[in-house]
């Protein structure tokens, strides 16, 4: 308890010097996703010396643990007792960490089933731009204390406080899983993904793979839950697109790096080019990119799709354009080396209102926990 004492002193020593210079702090755990945000060139404020499961209780399905501990270490000890991360955070790295996951607020394929980061964070511990050490929430499910300030932490990028310790909610692994796989073009598996969801199937994650331009791929479906309807699931999902199952190994690989962003169609980013992401309505059909590659990339039945195109302002105006126009906002998730590195998400049209009166809030928020603006490193604008 003493070390973990001592290293939050130094913690607090260090923002309290940057306040007092008027200097940022840029947080960074194992730096995975030192891509992922604006990038930015002030001091380092590393959280991977304060490690470690401070507390586990699997009976409750809470797990609480220090920022700078390894997500890989997280992990094990939850299949030690058949539980997990249902929302399935990437790790981009082998040195991710549990403060970096929740900062960055990513979810991978689980995340239409399972919900998102910031569904399963019950409490945290911060230390914000005053030095003060500061603790919201709890560790039960059931918790109605205090302000709920450690839902803002996920995808905050590290720009709002230094993120301590957090509790989460974790979920048993399901009983059983299977995973089918058929071809089938975009418009078909779109139109098959919304009526699967609409009907009682143990559905927990999605992807679609092909060709942006002609249309063909490949839809590979994940079946999680009670073992029964599992079984019952199969056949019936099998007859109605035609589907095959995949060996368990090689489903648990691709879902893997799906996660992961291991697969083709994520890889080989061009130096020009730009990994694209789109947030999109579930009925909103196949999209015509302007300047996008061949590879398309479909998860959460087709809410989030993925593809590469070119890194200009043309381009991504025009797709800002196109998502707006359905309802929908886009990213720039990652970049080629020779793109502008910024950052952007494009916020619909008719959200500007409630986006000024959200600024505000966000202003209020920044001045009372971080005054001098020591984690104002604008790498979430």
């Amino acid at each position: 308890m003493s070390s973990s004492n001592s290293q939050i002193e130094a913690f607090r020593e260090q923002v309290l010097n940057a306040a007092k210079n008027k200097v940022q702090l840029s947080i960074e755990g194992g730096g995975s996703k030192a891509w992922y945000g604006n990038p930015n060139q002030f001091t380092k404020l590393n959280t991977r010396s304060y490690s470690g499961i401070l507390e586990y209780q699997p009976e409750e399905l809470v797990i609480t643990a220090c920022a700078g501990t390894p997500l890989q270490e997280i992990e094990a000890a939850l299949e030690e007792k058949n539980q997990v991360l249902a929302f399935e955070p990437p790790h981009f790295g082998e040195h991710a960490t549990f403060g970096g996951a929740i900062a960055a607020g990513l979810a991978g394929p689980g995340r239409i089933s399972a919900g998102n980061f910031r569904d399963f964070v019950l409490g945290a511990r911060i230390l914000d731009g005053k030095g003060q050490d500061l603790s919201f929430g709890g560790k039960v499910m059931k918790n109605v204390a205090g302000y709920d300030i450690s839902r803002l932490l996920p995808g905050s990028m590290g720009t709002f406080s230094l993120l301590l310790e957090a509790s989460v909610k974790v979920l048993p692994k399901p009983a059983a899983t299977a995973t089918l796989r058929c071809q089938l073009s975009q418009e078909k598996a779109l139109k098959v993904l919304n009526e699967l969801a609409g009907q009682p199937f143990p559905l927990s994650a999605s992807c679609w793979i092909g060709n942006s331009k002609d249309g063909d791929g490949e839809l590979t479906i994940r079946l999680a839950g009670a073992a029964a309807a599992v079984k019952a699931a199969i056949p019936l999902m099998s007859s109605l697109v035609l589907a095959k199952e995949m060996d368990p190994e090689t489903a648990e690989l691709f879902w893997k790096d799906l996660r992961e962003q291991k697969l083709a169609a994520f890889t080989n980013l061009g130096v020009d080019q730009t990994l694209y992401r789109l947030a999109l309505p579930a009925a909103c059909g196949p999209l015509a990119v302007p300047n996008s590659s061949d590879d398309l990339v479909l998860e959460w039945h087709g809410q989030q799709r993925w593809m590469k195109a070119a890194g200009d302002e043309a381009t991504f105006t025009a797709i800002k354009q196109l998502a707006n126009s359905h309802g929908g906002n886009a990213t720039r998730f990652r970049q080629g080396s020779k793109v502008n590195p910024s950052f952007e998400r494009f916020t619909l049209l008719s959200e500007q209102a409630y986006s000024k009166a959200l600024e505000a809030v966000q202003a209020r928020l920044r001045s009372a926990f971080d005054p001098a603006g020591v984690f104002a490193t604008n790498r979430l604008p």
